[in-house]
């Protein structure tokens, strides 16, 4: 088949072994394929707004504004330029993306009718078209503040900032948008307010403790009243451009802020280094903390956020969290953002790819393996993990995505091109 055929009529995940055979076969081995299926579904993935328009964002300024080290790559057409257009974006996405789903907004995506409201000074009115727009969809809403790609952002810092002005101005941005999140969860069911904050230097950092020191007050202000619509989480970074030598906000500063304080923490996916894995950092961090939020991406070479991908690393994350045993303490989100191909398409690739991967942990024979293990039998337990390659995940994919009346294979292609020719070809 060439690929303008696929393009234009989509090639469904048909021809594997019938739904009903995968499930005997994977319940010879102890697994019931049909919770499986019930479970993935049912977790919700809670989906970043920030893909539709490369990180633009919706705010009116008087001059334009530097990107902050943040910024997507690529000139793809069909860029959404405008709240309407996201929602509508998103919309056709989800109809091609099986299972729960949420939604994911940073404070840049404030829609204020075209007056100049400034970070500090945001409300709950300016993101009511955005908690309406989830409530008529059944979409819970998570939020973000916007702590990059703004004036205030001086020589790197913002909340350890030694710049009393500026310090200020965030924690008032960072306490405003908790008042948005708790507006949202009030309405919309519990809401996840996700803190990560670019602040460090770019070389020869003398000065480590002092910026971290003042990041802990400012913390301890943002979160100090009691919000209980709100879960709170903190999330790190190894560095960022500018900042190479030095990042504030470093892995084992939040987790030890998380665990004293009692909020959540983030694990971006794209936030350490090529060579570091995240998925064992799941179960060392649950005793201490809870809720952990993954942020899923993917990083090539460095923090790129590339779209995610059913990957070993991303298989390995999910793996992790199911056998943890605490998996109703770890949440769900997506990062990334590329603009060099159809950003629906990117919406849509990324979040089938995580749905599958919690579909695959899910359907480990883990008991076996467990067993294995402890009783020293090393040798069966690598061959119940060769085992999970020959086993016919294919068939238990497809069934989830039929009941969830989302396409299977290839299918959602040639909706994703009729909907690039009718709608996002007119935007340029």
């Amino acid at each position: 088949m060439m690929l303008d055929d696929l393009l234009t009529s989509g090639l469904e995940g048909h021809g594997r072994m019938p739904y009903q055979d995968a499930r005997d076969r994977y319940a010879e081995l102890g697994v019931d394929t049909d919770a499986a299926i019930e479970r993935a579904l049912g977790t919700p993935l809670s989906v970043h707004c920030w893909q539709a328009d490369d990180v633009v964002g919706l705010e009116v300024h008087e001059e334009a504004l530097d990107a902050g080290g943040i910024q997507a790559t690529g000139d793809y057409p069909g860029r959404a330029r405008s709240g309407g257009e996201i929602r509508a974006d998103f919309e056709k996405a989800a109809t091609l993306i099986p299972g729960d789903l949420r939604f994911n907004l940073h404070a840049m995506y404030a829609e204020t009718g075209g007056e100049v409201v400034d970070r500090d000074a945001l409300q709950p009115e300016h993101f009511e078209t955005w908690i309406d727009w989830c409530d008529g969809n059944g979409w819970g809403l998570d939020f973000n503040p916007t702590c990059f790609a703004h004036p205030m952002v001086r020589d790197g810092m913002t909340l350890s900032s030694s710049d009393d002005g500026v310090q200020r101005f965030w924690i008032e941005h960072c306490i405003a948008c908790r008042e948005i999140a708790e507006e949202i969860g009030e309405r919309l069911g519990p809401c996840v307010c996700n803190i990560w904050i670019p602040d460090g230097r770019k070389d020869a950092t003398v000065d480590r403790m002092g910026p971290r020191a003042r990041l802990v007050e400012a913390l301890d202000e943002v979160l100090a009243e009691d919000m209980p619509a709100i879960t709170d989480t903190v999330e790190s970074k190894l560095f960022g451009i500018g900042v190479e030598d030095y990042t504030v906000g470093s892995h084992e500063f939040y987790l030890g802020y998380a665990a004293s304080r009692g909020c959540g923490v983030c694990f971006d996916m794209g936030h350490y280094h090529p060579t570091e894995g995240v998925a064992d950092k799941i179960s060392a961090a649950l005793p201490f903390v809870r809720p952990i939020l993954l942020h899923v991406s993917r990083g090539v070479r460095w923090d790129s956020d590339h779209v995610a991908r059913f990957n070993d690393d991303l298989c390995a994350v999910c793996d992790e969290a199911v056998r943890s045993g605490h998996f109703d303490d770890i949440l769900w989100a997506t990062d990334f953002f590329d603009a060099s191909i159809n950003r629906v398409a990117a919406w849509v690739i990324g979040e089938r790819s995580l749905r599958k991967a919690l579909l695959w942990a899910m359907l480990e024979p883990h008991e076996p393996s467990v067993q294995a293990e402890y009783a020293g039998n090393g040798h069966a337990k690598l061959a119940l993990q060769e085992l999970r390659a020959e086993l016919p995940f294919g068939a238990v994919w497809d069934e989830l995505c039929e009941r969830a009346d989302a396409p299977t294979g290839l299918a959602w292609l040639a909706e994703v091109r009729r909907y690039e020719e009718q709608v996002l070809s007119d935007r340029g």
